[in-house]
């Protein structure tokens, strides 16, 4: 996997501009993921690859939108010191991975990584860093593509009709 670098405060509108809001399409965001920013990103981005950042990643607006960019163009998992609450929350319930990892600011744009985060760590360029451990649940609808596919999971599980008295 390859890592994109960005560094602290990437808000909403950086990843997702605000005129492309009318569309729902992941792949479609995905085109436009991080224009004006860093406009290689939609072009170059591949499945597997992973976002590296700083603090505060998805700070400013609450928009779906902006996980779902990402998640349409390839990201699966997201490694930053810190992410705004809401963008952390929507990117679980789209099915992308945020991973908070403390240091992420010796890690360089282009380095290969491996996200290892049942282990509880990432091996970038052969040097181990520890990463923030996520709930179970949330690991649970990641797998599920998001939290409709899992709560259509739960819906289809079979439902225990006895008492537990």
């Amino acid at each position: 996997m390859r890592g994109w670098k960005f560094g602290d405060n990437i808000d909403t509108d950086a990843i997702i501009p605000g005129r492309f809001l009318t569309i729902y399409d992941e792949k479609e965001l995905a085109k436009h993921a991080f224009e004006g920013t860093r406009d290689d990103f939609s072009k170059l981005a591949k499945d597997g690859d992973v976002i590296v950042a700083g603090r505060n990643f998805g700070c400013g607006s609450s928009r779906e939108h902006a996980p779902l960019a990402l998640k349409g163009a390839g990201i699966r998992v997201i490694l930053a010191q810190s992410f705004a609450r809401i963008f952390f929350r929507n990117a679980i319930n789209v099915g992308l991975l945020p991973l908070v990892c403390p240091d992420t600011d010796t890690m360089k744009d282009g380095s290969s990584i491996i996200v290892k985060e049942r282990e509880g760590k990432v091996i970038v360029e052969g040097k181990e860093y520890p990463i923030e451990p996520v709930p179970e649940f949330m690991y649970n609808i990641v797998e599920a593509a998001g939290l409709v596919g899992y709560a259509r999971q739960l819906k289809e599980a079979p439902v225990c009709t006895k008492s537990r008295r």
